[in-house]
Parts: C-alpha cells; sequence; structure tokens
C-alpha cells in the first residue's frame, strides 16, 4: 500500500535526480558507449537484457527501444538478477507477465555459484538449439547489456570463471570490473564462458539516459542504487524506505524478536530456523560500530518493529508519518551510536547504514514495481 506521502517523497527524489542530470555536462564516455553497443547488436547472436528483480520494469534497458524496427535482432534474453533481494511471490508473477507477452526470461542471483551453473546450462541449451536450426557450429557470440548496478560484470565474471572450469580449459583467468557502485565498467570486454561450441560473452557499460525517465523510475532507481547516491539526498533516500516500510506488512515478520534479549538467544533462533545440513554459526566477536553484523541487524529490525507497532498516529496522515520516520531515525542513531546533530550529520550516517542494510537484503526481500495486467511493452 503507497501512501500519499511515500509518493510524495519519490517525487522529491525523481525531481532532484533529473534535475542534477539536466545540469550534469555531457557524458562523452557514456555517448560512446551507446554508439558502440548499438552497433555491435545486430552482429551478436544472443542479447541478454539483465534487469534487477526489485524493478523488473523499470530497470528495462531504454537504449533497446531506440533500435530501428529495420535493425537485425539477436535472439533476447531477460534476466531478472537479484533475484535473492526480491519479493519472491511477486517475482513468480513478473516471471509469467514476461512469458505472457513471449519473452525469453530467467531468475537469478549472479553471485550464487549454482544459478550460475544453471544458467550456463540454460544459455549453452539456447546456443544448441540456434546452431542445430543454422546447420552451423559457428562461434556464438553473448551480449550482457542493461542500466548500471544491476550485475553485469559479475554475471560476465562468473560465467567466465564457472565455463572455463567446465571446460577445463587452461590459461591466465580474466576478470571484469565488479563495484558496488553504478558505472565503473567503462570498455566493452570479451570473456569465454564455453567451449564445444565456443561461446564469448561481451560485458558492456550500464547505460541510463535519466533525462528521458519518469520521475518515479528515477527514485526506485535511486533507491536500488542503480543511479549514485550521490545525485540525492541520502536522508530522503532512507525516509523513502521507510515509508514503504511502514505502509506494508513485512515488518510483522521481526515480532518473535522482540522476544530475543541476547546474542545466545539469538543464535538458538537461528538453529531452530536453520536446516539440518547447516552447519550452526558460533558466536562471532561483536563490534557495536560495524552495522552489518548480525547482532545489530536484529537490533534494528526490533527497533523498526517497535516504532512502527507502537505508534498511534495514522499511516496515511501526511504529517504522522513525518513523525514516524523522524522517530525511526532518532532510534537508529542511537542503536548505531552515532553522535550529531539530529535531522544533520547525524541522520545522514543513519541514512547510509539503512540503505546499505536494505540493499543487501538484511531488512526484508522488497519488489518496488507492483505487476500490473495492463503494463505493455514489457519486452
Amino acid at each position: 500500500m503507497a501512501t500519499i506521502m511515500t509518493k510524495k517523497i519519490a517525487t522529491n527524489i525523481g525531481n532532484a535526480v533529473k534535475k542534477a542530470a539536466t545540469n550534469a555536462n555531457p557524458n562523452p564516455h557514456m555517448a560512446a558507449a551507446s554508439r558502440a553497443i548499438a552497433d555491435r547488436i545486430p552482429l551478436v547472436d544472443f542479447l541478454v537484457e539483465i534487469r534487477d528483480a526489485r524493478a523488473p520494469s523499470s530497470s528495462g534497458y531504454e537504449l533497446l527501444r531506440k533500435l530501428p524496427s529495420s535493425a537485425a535482432r539477436p535472439t533476447r534474453i531477460i534476466v531478472m538478477n537479484k533475484a535473492d533481494l526480491a519479493d519472491p511471490s511477486q517475482s513468480k508473477e513478473w516471471m509469467s507477465q514476461f512469458e505472457q507477452q513471449n519473452c525469453l526470461c530467467y531468475s537469478m542471483n549472479s553471485h550464487n555459484k549454482e544459478n550460475v551453473k544453471q544458467f550456463l546450462n540454460f544459455l549453452q541449451a539456447q546456443v544448441r538449439e540456434l546452431q542445430r536450426a543454422d546447420r552451423s557450429s559457428h562461434t556464438t557470440t553473448v551480449m550482457l547489456v542493461g542500466i548500471p548496478n544491476v550485475g553485469k560484470s559479475a554475471l560476465a565474471s562468473s560465467l567466465h570463471q564457472i565455463g572455463r572450469i567446465s571446460a577445463a580449459e587452461k590459461g591466465k583467468l580474466k576478470h571484469a570490473t565488479v563495484s558496488p557502485h553504478p558505472g565503473e565498467t567503462k570498455d566493452i570486454s570479451s570473456l569465454k564462458i564455453g567451449s564445444h561450441p565456443n561461446i564469448y560473452v561481451l560485458d558492456t557499460p550500464g547505460i541510463l539516459p535519466l533525462k528521458t525517465l519518469d520521475v518515479e523510475v528515477c527514485s526506485k532507481l535511486a533507491l536500488t542504487g542503480a543511479i549514485s547516491d550521490s545525485l540525492v539526498d541520502v536522508k530522503e533516500l532512507a525516509g523513502y524506505f521507510l515509508a514503504i516500510l511502514n505502509s506494508g506488512d513485512k515488518y510483522k515478520k521481526w515480532e518473535k524478536l522482540c522476544s530475543y534479549d541476547d546474542g545466545k538467544a539469538f543464535m538458538e533462533h537461528k538453529a531452530e530456523h536453520s536446516s539440518g545440513s547447516e552447519l550452526v554459526e558460533k558466536p562471532k566477536r561483536q563490534y557495536p560500530t560495524d552495522h552489518t553484523q548480525d547482532f545489530i541487524v536484529r537490533d534494528v529490525r526490533r527497533s523498526l518493529f517497535e516504532t512502527i507497532s507502537y505508534f498511534e498516529g495514522k499511516l496515511e496522515d501526511d504529517q504522522d508519518l513525518t513523525k514516524l520516520i523522524k522517530s525511526q531515525f532518532i532510534a537508529l542513531m542511537k542503536l548505531f551510536r552515532i553522535a550529531g546533530e539530529l535531522d544533520g550529520d547525524g541522520f545522514s550516517k543513519v541514512a547510509c547504514k539503512l540503505l546499505n542494510l536494505y540493499r543487501t537484503g538484511r531488512l526484508g526481500r522488497y519488489t518496488l514495481d507492483p505487476v500490473s495486467r495492463d503494463t505493455c511493452h514489457l519486452c
């Protein structure tokens, strides 16, 4: 349930992104990369568009829509990456929506070795089918395209490593540039991912023409990290996430955490909910300033659950929701042991830590794009 306040925050973020993009100098590297990608698309056998499973529609690759209708188009596969961070039930609905529009699609996590193996098998099956139809055994080229920070380079490197090991090939292992920050890949690079038949993957720079995007799309991509945090106010971005959390029901899963007051109880809780094949982790040394540690994440969840549960205002009311979000910032500021002024540097530090936890899936799995039966031209 998206409240009016949530939409207002999203609009403010989107407008800030578009204003920054308008005022920025033209990027010659992005323009050159766009031309290079467009020139190569007709020459490859497969075009794999990587999208963020948290924003299946918003993370679509705008450049493909601008290609001339007369241009040769290779077989296209849409990969919903970062599926481990998206809502599983909504991901299934999105996959079904893509399939209804005759899109060849695949859902995965490019940092999961087994996922990558399965995708490589899927890709090799597609290559064999293409070669049987063409009655040829030429080297196959697969181009990975997408907006920044959707996992293209991570997938390219994993495919290269696993494909090379499977083929028992010798030689120096290459690595694509992988970074949590958008826009790190600057050039098109080629990596071998299979033999018999030979398959090469082309990793490409992320292209995102901010000036042409919808305001709401910009806000969602900013939240997922596809757009640099330097273009927006991180406090407002974190507030956007809190507005989404507060207006949903995912926080209710954290109710049991309120009964766990120490690390021992929490480890017992983890052991109870882990599969028998998993080894129960030994208690780790605790660093109170490291927000990524399990006991800190647990306390963050518990704090957010309590602030929402004990809130007596109306989430539909703008002022009430603003008060709730501010109280959550104050609570987290104490929890993270951050010194500083309220609404100032202290809140900014809280925002950065909170966004990191959201983007790494430590605060639940969210899909920002609702599935709409009226959505057209997804592919």
